[in-house]
């Protein structure tokens, strides 16, 4: 099988044995091949996997060809979350919530759509830094893809304050206004000092950073080498925990400044580990091989 298939390609598909999969554009990237087959061959369980490049215009198309060869399900990369979720016949709360899909079930042609990012990245932090969400202040940088996922899932779990930046601050105050009802409770702080939506700018971060537990990045500066910091080291303090959903390079900008400043740190590769262990139990009904998936990552 090639390592990356076009929509060409489905129709030559045979769905035995079982086909599962990952879309995107572009997707040659994905290491979503190496940890779902590990748990596939841990669990005794024999499948097909393959990369599967889709244009935007594709979508609509390429799902209506992978719900009748049919696919058992598959997981979703960007561009195509948003779009997805409007493609199935029927949505997780989890994918309502943030916006976008990244994981399908497929029974017998009917269609649900999940996100397993938020939860995914609930069970890193726990795993990384031995931290509870639902009690934590945390400042997620960006409103949109991760961030967007993150910040929904931080309102899911009732964390105990959280601040969301995005260079485009109405985008910040549009995502902090569709989560605002979850944050009015019996909680000490108010609606309002639990909730805050501010712009992704050293000053105004500078401002808020006393009050803050955990420091996520769900932008994509940090992708490449060159980058420079989101957040410069000055910026950062040593109390905090410094998560940053990037694991490709192993070490951000970001982390090195949090590093620096004496922070704690952890990338995205527990994250990628634990929304796709979420994504084969959603398939299988199992509990996930989860060594065996970390050792993939690790060697791959």
């Amino acid at each position: 099988m090639a390592d990356v298939l076009t929509f060409a390609d489905l129709s030559n598909l045979s769905a035995d044995p079982p086909l599962y999969g990952v879309i995107g554009h572009p997707v040659a990237h994905s290491r979503s091949p190496a940890l779902q087959l590990a748990a596939f061959q841990a669990a005794g369980l024999p499948a097909q996997y393959p990369r599967i490049e889709l244009t935007p215009e594709e979508l609509p198309a390429a799902v209506e060809a992978m719900r009748r060869r049919p696919f058992a399900g598959w997981n979703c990369t960007v561009p195509h979350k948003p779009a997805l979720l409007a493609l199935v016949d029927a949505r997780d709360p989890s994918a309502e919530a943030a916006g976008g899909a990244n994981t399908v079930l497929n029974e017998n042609g009917r269609l649900t759509g999940f996100s397993t990012d938020g939860p995914g990245w609930v069970r890193a932090i726990r795993e990384d830094f031995g931290l509870d969400v639902r009690d934590l202040r945390i400042l997620v940088l960006g409103a949109g893809g991760a961030g967007q996922a993150i910040a929904c899932q931080c309102a899911l779990e009732g964390c105990e304050r959280l601040v969301i930046a995005n260079r485009t601050p109405e985008k910040a105050r549009e995502l902090a206004g569709r989560l605002a009802p979850r944050f009015h409770s019996t909680k000490l702080l108010g609606a309002d000092l639990r909730l805050k939506a501010i712009p992704l700018e050293e000053a105004a971060i500078a401002r808020e950073i006393h009050t803050i537990d955990l420091v996520v990045n769900g932008t994509s500066s940090g992708l490449r080498p060159s980058d420079p910091p989101v957040l410069p080291a000055r910026v950062l303090q040593p109390h905090l925990c410094v998560y940053d959903t990037i694991y490709q390079p192993a070490r951000t900008g970001l982390l090195r400044a949090a590093q620096e400043a004496g922070a704690r740190t952890a990338n995205g590769l527990s994250m990628l580990l634990h929304q796709g262990a979420l994504a084969w139990e959603i398939w299988t009904g199992r509990p996930a091989p989860l060594d065996a998936m970390r050792l993939a990552l690790q060697q791959n």
